[in-house]
């Protein structure tokens, strides 16, 4: 979906919770949820059997987010408690640049299950700086030792059927939105890739991101929310920056997840901010349900801090291959 008018708010760049156990609800002012009726010019984006107030909601409020963006993106939401579920072209590829590295770290991992032994030295020493600072060197490292055959056996245990791995490098491989969502599902929801602790194992490395990089999903969800993140960003000739970011927000009885990839941004931080103005929307909307049914007092999630991204693709792809 691309959309032709520049609104680019400064992005902000969010410190998560770094437990990986502990989550509460975003709280937010909560006006009555009902929502009116569907606007023919909004589309459907979101659906829920017994909540479908708040897919109507939600539809229109994703819709307002992507409204005037130029950046051509894709969407896949799932929340649990709720049974909503959003999708806006779940099936259109991008280059997914460092947000493939949650696919290596579960490829790792289902080797060592495989084995049925502990992660080695080697293995956890790449998965830490691979997950959380996005170490390429890492990646590589991990992408060699994993090889081709066995991140395809992955992606098929996965379900991920549409996601091409790439020859020339980690960070051209093919991904969707549709794809993704299943990708944080084995991290979550999924019994049949990882075993539960493998999947904890992968959720705190995820909720251990350092700070600068907790951009995009996370924002609009509040301080005692555990967030676990992996961004990718990158820049290439054609279609601008790609700027894509996965989220996981759990807690107690709470589970909901959210995948975001787009390119044609004309910079890293215009791609931020269409990241994170459909985000907010997500959290808000969420947080006005949950809150609704619990009959409590909702309170304000605080902004995350003004910071300008730095313009500098993550790596993932060498720069003479732009040339």
């Amino acid at each position: 979906m691309a959309v032709h008018h520049r609104i680019d708010p400064r992005p902000a760049r969010f410190a998560g919770a770094l437990a990986a156990t502990a989550l509460a609800t975003v709280l937010v002012p909560a006006p009555a949820l009902a929502a009116a009726a569907p606007s023919v010019d909004r589309p459907a984006y979101c659906s829920s059997a017994t909540h479908p107030e708040l897919a109507d909601r939600l539809s229109r409020d994703i819709a307002d987010a992507v409204r005037g963006r130029q950046s051509t993106l894709a969407l896949a939401v799932r929340d649990s408690d709720t049974g909503l579920s959003c999708f806006l072209d779940p099936a259109r590829h991008f280059d997914s640049a460092s947000i493939v590295k949650v696919t290596i770290m579960g490829a790792v991992l289902r080797i060592a299950q495989d084995e049925n032994r502990p992660l080695t030295p080697f293995e956890e020493e790449n998965l830490r700086p691979m997950i959380t600072r996005s170490d390429n060197d890492a990646a590589v490292r991990l992408w060699k030792y994993v090889g081709m055959a066995r991140m395809q056996t992955f992606l098929d245990l996965a379900g991920m059927h549409d996601t091409v791995l790439s020859a020339d490098g980690f960070g051209l491989t093919r991904v969707t939105a549709g794809d993704e969502l299943k990708q944080l599902d084995v991290y979550t929801v999924n019994p049949d890739v990882l075993t539960p602790e493998h999947r904890s194992y992968g959720l705190q490395l995820m909720a251990e991101v350092e700070p600068d990089q907790r951009w995009g999903t996370p924002f609009g969800a509040p301080p005692d929310v555990t967030t676990h993140v992996k961004n990718g960003w990158l820049q290439r000739a054609t279609h601008g920056w790609r700027v894509h970011s996965l989220g996981i927000f759990t807690g107690p009885d709470r589970l909901y997840q959210i995948a975001v990839l787009t390119d044609d941004d004309p910079t890293e931080s215009y791609g931020i901010g269409t990241i994170q103005r459909i985000s907010q929307q997500i959290h808000r909307d969420l947080a006005d349900c949950a809150d609704h049914a619990e009959g409590g007092r909702a309170r304000v999630a605080p902004g995350a801090p003004d910071v300008t991204a730095p313009e500098i693709g993550d790596g993932s792809v060498p720069a003479v291959r732009e040339r």
